[in-house]
């Protein structure tokens, strides 16, 4: 079983939806055969490499929202976060350009770490309030995961990668990725937002079933930002 998830890291519900996740998995007795690809999406194209003012003041200008509805919609995001055992930050949130990031994300690909450092990334911008588009930070968050830091410097400081990171958005947007976090079982299944645990179980379950031989199965029968996901 496939499973190709698209997100960003500056997307606070693939986050929780990735936490979500990670846990149906665990309990999905199955999971051996399961391969998760991390696919990039950039909620926020247009966002700044350093950021300008405060979280809420460029989030509200940002969303075209006055500062007191931009507070609002960062509660949501915290008390949604502490359902699944997440800390937010919006106090000290660099709300900055994620493409670097998500380069040095394809390039760990390579050494089959693509997912911890996506784990890593998103609790850097959430929980840590470190800027995912400064070089330094992340070449430090690199050696903290014992990727080579030299060979990562030498990516941030060309293009490589780039059309990778590119290649995926617009494979995405052609599979019908519209807002993220966007989850696809074997290109048959999409999933949108951060659904319930037991959601993610049920349809993992329900896809095993019907990747099995006919023959196995005997008598079985067939089996802008919401509250869920975010939109560019």
């Amino acid at each position: 079983m496939k499973i190709e998830v698209w997100s960003d890291f500056a997307c606070p519900f693939c986050y929780i939806g990735k936490t979500k996740f990670d846990n149906a998995l665990s309990k999905f007795e199955h999971k051996d055969q399961v391969e998760v690809i991390y696919k990039a999406y950039l909620l926020n194209p247009a966002a700044p490499k350093v950021m300008e003012g405060s979280a809420i003041e460029a989030f509200a200008k940002g969303h075209r929202v006055t500062v007191e509805q931009a507070k609002a919609k960062f509660k949501m995001f915290v008390d949604n976060a502490k359902t699944v055992g997440l800390d937010y930050n919006y106090d000290i949130i660099q709300m900055t350009n994620t493409l670097d990031a998500h380069r040095i994300a394809k390039w760990a690909q390579q050494y089959n770490k693509k997912e911890i450092v996506t784990a890593r990334f998103m609790k850097a911008y959430f929980t840590d309030g470190l800027s995912l588009a400064d070089h330094d930070t992340l070449l430090e968050l690199v050696s903290e995961l014992d990727l080579d830091k030299d060979e990562a410097k030498t990516v941030l400081e060309s293009s490589k990668y780039e059309s990778e990171v590119r290649a995926e958005i617009e494979e995405g947007r052609s599979v019908g990725v519209r807002g993220v976090p966007f989850f696809v079982l074997n290109r048959k299944y999409g999933i949108s937002g951060a659904q319930q645990e037991e959601y993610f179980l049920d349809t993992l379950n329900t896809l095993w079933k019907e990747s099995q031989p006919l023959e196995s199965l005997g008598e079985a029968e067939g089996a802008t930002c919401t509250d869920e996901s975010c939109t560019i």
